[in-house]
């Protein structure tokens, strides 16, 4: 007999079905007993009659059980009108025990995920995803990176996945992990930049990469890790970074609308965020057009020095002016000086050809076109004092390489924003920072 989730049982009314899945309560009465079984996609109530004696082994097995235990039911489902949990029931003609949970206390309440401290919840993990608001994080993340994958397959992009152990530090050569590799030192890949680039140089054209990043930020706050899975994506023969941002606007737009379809009233329901699918262009300005209009609109100073990147508060303001003056969740900033932004970004006029992307008051994205002509690369590499540390990826370039740009994602924090939560790492899996390498 083959297993059926409970989220189908309707379907099989009147039919013996077979259900796995914890065991989430047991109310032993004096006459009947109770069994609530979850498994990861709803509960359903196992009803067993103690007046019948062929249940009495059942009757036995349920009592020595503790929560949270294992079991497989097999049993007739029939529709309860009077059962409050989903209108139906099961008759069972069999109960196994698949894992006995060996303790009656548990170390977190996993039912009120608020009860127990974060700490404490990531020290348990493996219990604290038992709890449905939390486990739904991750089938809504998933949905958002397969409606990512799906729109760029059509757009004909392939996947590829890059090495995360480098001979060399990539990118700034600052935070970056080394480790021992054999006689030498190698280090972890802060990105897949230079291989994505590397990809454009072999002809591949569009390509994209899901996987882990590694970044040596001794930060604790709610928005930084040391360990995240990004969404890296890189394409040629572009003419602008204009292709950049157009691209990401309708993988964005995309993936929303996905996301929404599947999941918009859970995630309304759920965490009290309205899945909001963009309806045209985002809206873009300049770094110093975007502090004058702060400035203005909200009082906000900060100093000419400070100008040069966007503050945390900035950031925060930022949607707040994309919101009233556009009607829009999201904001390209674009025009910020070359000492701020990496030496493979293509300028123009000395002004680097990138941007940061803003969502709900947060960066998400930063994205260029990038630097394709070997001698500007080997200058501007020099000017930031790199040109020897990345002399391995400058070789790329040698043989002819197209225009081309691109982007890159977090897809933790994006998780984060679509469902308003208060930190990364309710977002994560598994969360890594400065502090935490268990479990």
């Amino acid at each position: 007999m083959n297993r059926v989730y409970i989220k189908d049982l309707e379907k099989h009314f009147n039919e013996e079905v077979e259900v796995q899945g914890f065991v989430e309560n047991i109310r032993n009465l004096q006459w009947v007993a109770f069994v609530i079984i979850r498994d990861n996609t709803g509960k359903v109530q196992v009803t067993i009659e103690k007046s019948e004696e062929s249940n009495k082994e059942m009757i036995d097995i349920i009592s020595s059980l503790n929560n949270e235990s294992t079991v497989k039911v097999i049993g007739k489902i029939l529709e309860s009108p009077k059962v409050k949990l989903g209108g139906k029931e099961i008759i069972p003609s069999s109960i196994v025990v698949t894992s006995k949970a060996l303790e009656s206390e548990l170390p977190i309440n996993i039912k009120d995920k608020d009860a127990s401290l974060i700490d404490a919840r990531l020290d348990n993990r493996w219990l604290d995803l038992r709890n449905p608001y939390n486990a739904d994080i991750f089938r809504i993340q998933s949905k958002f990176v397969e409606a990512m994958r799906e729109f760029l397959y059509s757009k004909n992009f392939i996947e590829i996945h890059t090495p995360k152990l480098i001979g060399a530090a990539s990118e700034s050569g600052s935070e970056v992990f080394e480790v021992k590799y054999f006689d030498r030192l190698a280090y972890l890949a802060q990105s897949p930049q230079f291989y994505k680039q590397m990809a454009m140089s072999a002809g591949l054209d569009r390509i994209f990469e899901v996987g882990p990043v590694f970044r040596a930020e001794n930060s604790n706050t709610n928005r930084h890790t040391t360990e995240f899975t990004g969404f890296d994506l890189e394409f040629s023969y572009i003419d602008s970074v204009e292709d950049v941002m157009c691209m990401e606007e309708e993988l964005l737009t995309y993936a929303l609308g996905k996301v929404k379809d599947s999941y918009g009233e859970l995630i309304k329901e759920e965490y009290g965020q309205e899945v909001i699918v963009p309806t045209g262009k985002f809206p873009r300005i300049k770094l110093h057009d975007l502090y004058d209009e702060l400035e203005n609109r909200y009082g906000y100073k900060v100093s000419e020095d400070a100008k040069v990147d966007l503050t945390t508060e900035a950031e925060k303001l930022s949607f707040k002016y994309s919101m009233e003056v556009y009607n829009s969740e999201f904001l390209f900033v674009t025009d910020y000086p070359k000492n701020k932004r990496a030496f493979y970004h293509l300028r123009k006029n000395d002004i680097p050809q990138g941007y940061d992307l803003i969502w709900r008051g947060v960066e998400i994205t930063t994205g260029a076109q990038r630097e394709h002509r070997y001698d500007v690369l080997c200058e501007q590499a020099r000017e930031k004092g790199l040109d020897k540390d990345v002399k391995f990826y400058l070789e790329f370039f040698k043989y002819g390489c197209p225009p081309h740009g691109g982007f890159g994602l977090g897809v933790d924090r994006l998780t984060m924003l679509l469902l308003g939560l208060p930190s990364l790492k309710e977002a994560m899996f598994i969360f890594r920072g400065p502090n935490r390498l268990n479990p």
